[in-house]
């Protein structure tokens, strides 16, 4: 088994043991040279195994928790953070267009929030041949290549796209004066002790192989520099370093970036039915599994695949690598619900809040939307859940900010939530983005839409 650093928060001899033989099998099904897997837990490796040879061989050496892979398209939540990083500062919106600060692409009117969500229509690939297998070329060189054609209608639906990728990382260039990669080591890799996620692969580092699918041989993949797609799909990594990024992720942002814009990466924007998961945010994926809501992203480029899979609300994360072109040798899922098997996540005790504001008694308890009865909920002192009482209808998140309650999920994602006073100082009614809830259902005393008859209710 690969090296886990000694101060890693260790699993038990039982859970190791389950965990090694579900990796075992995954490197074995999946017919992967090598693989390197790690479990992260309170954003420390708890336990890691290298499974296989680098070379394929039986006499090769095994990877361990420093052995650099290609990460793939991992790279895009590298991106999106830098993108996200020049919101915070204010010097981008996210509904600002590209061409804003791109010029000279025919993508100038997308959006850079569908970009990030992969909801721009754009194509998947560049024109030409397979860009992945082939050296990279300069910008110039790739936007001459760009047709003003787009594969679906901008914002209507989920078409992943590694050109969008390509136009975040010149946006991120652009606006922050230097290559895109220059900007991510200075801005997020070195704030957060990444020294092992890197540009161009350093030792110790797998070969790239491709596995014959009908015999047990290995070829060498070349491994190209993709030079403007690289915003794409460049990155080299390790599970040590994706541990950390797991961590960033789940909220350990170290000020790279507000823990509210961590939260809003992980809100779906699209669905993604088609895919092999549920919806996309802002630069990662959201999948479901079980009772479990999970966040992550895969990676694939010739020679390397790579999965990363965050459980937020456990504080655990599944890295795997593997040398491979094709196959899938993952089970990240499978590793975390083992995990939480043996090792169960204890949560924090309940404890009563501090600084909830005076008008909490106004806010808590029982409403109506018409007839539909809401609960709504308040949770410590800056947020809410505004949830039916029957579970049959709509629901949402709010916190506070700057003094009023603003949606973070669910339908009513980005609305405010207002509760509205008499000129006596009673409580009238919520409105929740031109949504009137009342305390009875149908109040005639509150400003319900359309009215209510005067004798409502009737019986006879």
């Amino acid at each position: 088994m690969g090296d886990v650093p000694a101060s890693a928060a260790r699993v038990r001899p039982d859970t190791a043991r389950a965990l090694l033989a579900r990796a075992a099998r995954a490197q074995i099904e999946g017919r992967a040279p090598s693989t390197s897997v790690g479990v992260g837990r309170d954003g420390v490796l708890a336990w890691h195994t290298g499974r296989g040879t680098l070379d394929g061989s039986r006499e090769g050496a095994e990877s361990t928790a420093d052995t650099q892979y290609r990460i793939g398209s991992i790279t895009k939540t590298f991106t999106a953070a830098l993108v996200l990083q020049l919101r915070d500062e204010g010097r981008i919106d996210l509904d600002d267009r590209l061409g804003d600060y791109v010029e000279g692409t025919p993508f100038g009117d997308a959006r850079l929030r569908d970009l990030l969500a992969h909801a721009a229509g754009l194509a998947a690939e560049p024109p030409g041949s397979w860009w992945e297998r082939e050296p990279g070329v300069p910008w110039a060189d790739l936007a001459a290549t760009f047709a003003a054609d787009r594969r679906l209608d901008a914002g209507g639906r989920f078409h992943y796209s590694n050109v969008g990728y390509a136009l975040l990382g010149e946006l991120v260039a652009r606006t922050r004066s230097m290559p895109w990669y220059d900007a991510l080591r200075a801005y997020v890799l070195d704030p957060l002790g990444m020294t092992r996620t890197t540009y161009a692969p350093q030792p110790p580092h797998a070969p790239g192989l491709a596995v014959h699918p009908f015999a047990d041989v290995t070829m060498a993949e070349a491994v190209h520099d993709h030079v403007a797609m690289a915003p794409a799909g460049q990155l080299w990594s390790t599970v040590g370093d994706l541990v950390r990024w797991a961590s960033f992720l789940g909220g350990d942002t170290d000020d790279v970036l507000a823990a509210e814009t961590i939260v809003e990466m992980r809100q779906p924007q699209v669905l993604a039915q088609e895919a092999p998961f549920d919806g996309y945010g802002l630069g990662l994926q959201v999948f479901h599994v079980d009772d479990r809501e999970l966040v992550g992203h895969g990676g694939s480029v010739p020679g390397f695949l790579a999965s990363l899979v965050i459980d937020i609300e456990r504080g655990v994360a599944a890295i795997e690598l593997a040398n491979a072109t094709a196959g899938r040798p993952f089970c990240g899922a499978e590793l975390l619900a083992i995990l939480e098997q043996h090792e169960p996540t204890v949560p924090s005790a309940w404890s009563a809040a501090t600084g909830v504001t005076a008008d909490w008694a106004d806010l808590a308890g029982l409403w109506h939307w018409g007839p539909a009865a809401f609960h709504v909920r308040l949770l410590g002192a800056d947020r809410l859940e505004l949830g039916s009482a029957t579970g049959a209808a709509r629901s949402s998140s709010f916190v506070r900010r700057d003094g009023a309650w603003v949606g973070t999920s669910g339908y009513w994602a980005g609305e405010l939530l207002a509760l509205t006073r008499r000129s006596d100082g009673s409580v009238s009614h919520l409105d929740v983005g031109t949504f009137i809830f009342t305390r009875q259902p149908y109040d005639p005393d509150a400003p319900i839409p359309g009215g209510v008859p005067p004798t409502p209710w009737a019986t006879d």
